[in-house]
């Protein structure tokens, strides 16, 4: 059976779940335009997420995507360290840095998660860098729910396969946020997008769905000739009003001259974003950041006071390096226009 009717879609266009700046309202207009929407599950409460479920039922298909990583070890010195790092930034804006926390703020998938996946029985159940414990997973398939998880390398892919993926999401380099890869840390084994997924389609047995890049029309049509059976966007989303995209974030996504780059300073892990002050005076990838996922809370008044004064240079402005398709158009008009390169 395809992928599309497995999960009855009428569009192979997949919505990437962007925790921080969505909540249900654009899973659910992707849904409900024949897409399929996803809801960022990792930084929602056991409560919260219950909420959201029971809100999109009745709407379609839905994805919920968890993140499958390991909890850090505690690590006061780099913690200690990563607050000395910002002090001159706290100083020069005449703020109090916040304390140092070891909270993560963003849970991997567990007991309680997926008790919530059981009772609400989503049709996708999607994981980032890897996939749970057999346990888990064997109760998340079960429930019924096709399981999909991401791959930023052949060798991945083949792990994700032979570990119960029922799908496999190609990540190529160009894609915004958080990088998928779980089984090697070094960023120069990952391909752009129309390198990999070629190469994962050609590796796998389980349907591919290509992410990475994929901002308009042309994208779409590009990624299923190379034989996925569908695209994952996130990015051409971002400036629909159903998203919660903040404003100084919006506005970096229309300026199409700012370059992105992979850095690891807002979440301890390499996401892509648009490039702004915190990168380039500490450099994008910088080795003093705690573990993921506890550098944000080190940052939170920083954010908080550039985004008063309608300043990104201390926000993770997440975002592809294509990001000609962000339009500031309802979700379902943004979705029918990607569906273009279906034709």
């Amino acid at each position: 059976m395809s992928l599309m009717r497995r999960i009855g879609l009428r569009l192979p266009i997949f919505q990437a779940p962007m925790a921080g700046s969505q909540d249900q309202a654009l899973a659910s207009a992707i849904t409900r335009a024949g897409g399929l929407g996803a809801l960022p599950a990792a930084m929602l409460s056991v409560e919260a997420l219950d909420r959201a479920l029971a809100e999109l039922k009745g709407d379609g298909p839905l994805n919920v995507n968890f993140f499958c990583h390991r909890p850090p070890e505690a690590q006061a010195e780099r913690l200690s360290a990563w607050h000395r790092l910002l002090a001159p930034f706290h100083e020069e804006l005449g703020i109090a840095p916040p304390p140092p926390s070891d909270d993560p703020g963003r849970r991997p998938f567990d007991a309680e998660a997926c008790d919530l996946v059981e009772r609400h029985r989503p049709k996708v159940v999607s994981f980032h860098f890897g996939l749970p414990e057999p346990a888990l997973l064997g109760r998340v398939k079960d429930s019924g729910a096709l399981v999909v998880s991401t791959a930023t390398t052949v060798d991945e892919a083949r792990w994700l396969e032979a570990h119960g993926a029922d799908a496999i999401i190609a990540q190529g380099i160009e894609a915004g946020g958080h990088r998928g890869h779980f089984l090697s840390d070094d960023l120069g084994l990952q391909l752009g997008t129309l390198a990999l997924v070629p190469q994962i389609v050609d590796s796998v047995t389980v349907p591919v769905i290509a992410a990475g890049g994929i901002g308009e029309p042309r994208g779409v049509a590009a990624a299923l000739a190379l034989g996925a059976e569908a695209v994952q966007v996130g990015t051409a989303f971002l400036c629909c009003p159903e998203a919660t995209t903040r404003a100084v974030h919006r506005r970096a996504l229309l300026e199409a001259e700012a370059p992105t780059a992979l850095t690891n300073l807002f979440s301890g892990r390499p996401a892509r974003g648009i490039v702004n002050r915190l990168m380039r005076e500490l450099g994008p990838m910088n080795d003093r950041v705690p573990d993921f996922p506890l550098a944000p809370a080190g940052l939170c008044e920083l954010r908080a006071a550039g985004e008063a004064n309608h300043s990104g240079d201390f926000s993770p402005l997440w975002s592809g390096q294509n990001r000609r398709g962000c339009r500031e158009v309802p979700a379902a008009e943004q979705l029918a226009w990607l569906a273009e390169g279906l034709h």
